[in-house]
């Protein structure tokens, strides 16, 4: 079992940076992969980026590549979101999730993911 807590979230200005933290309760790096997912108002829940379990590739839907990057810290089992120039379109809750299977592509579907943090609200303004 893993636990996930994201934090990090809040409100800024259109433009701005900010970074989401995820912390995990068991060591994450092998075996799982990781991911961050988010959930603008009204809308379904969409990928934002993903790390695989080998920590050696990355993965970014196209609405944040260039603008956001994944990263691991494995002596603190912590995951971030670093999200640079920010769009009120990013707005949303913004959940980190952990799993064992899925490589490549796949790893965008959020079905390749086990355990689920319970989400950071991030609020950008314009």
């Amino acid at each position: 079992q893993v636990q996930l807590v994201e934090s990090g979230g809040g409100l800024v200005q259109a433009g701005g940076s900010q970074r989401l933290s995820c912390a995990a309760s068991a060591r994450t790096f092998p075996p799982y992969n990781m991911g961050w997912f988010r959930r603008a108002p009204g809308k379904d829940r969409e990928f934002v980026a993903a790390l695989s379990r080998s920590g050696g590739s990355t993965y970014y839907s196209e609405s944040v590549k260039g603008r956001f990057t994944i990263s691991r810290d494995n002596a603190r089992n912590t995951v971030y979101l670093q999200m640079n120039n920010l769009k009120p379109e990013d707005t949303g809750v913004y959940y980190c999730a952990a799993g064992r299977v899925g490589t490549g592509p796949s790893l965008s579907i959020a079905s390749e993911y086990d355990y689920w943090g319970q989400g950071t609200q991030v609020t950008v303004s314009s």
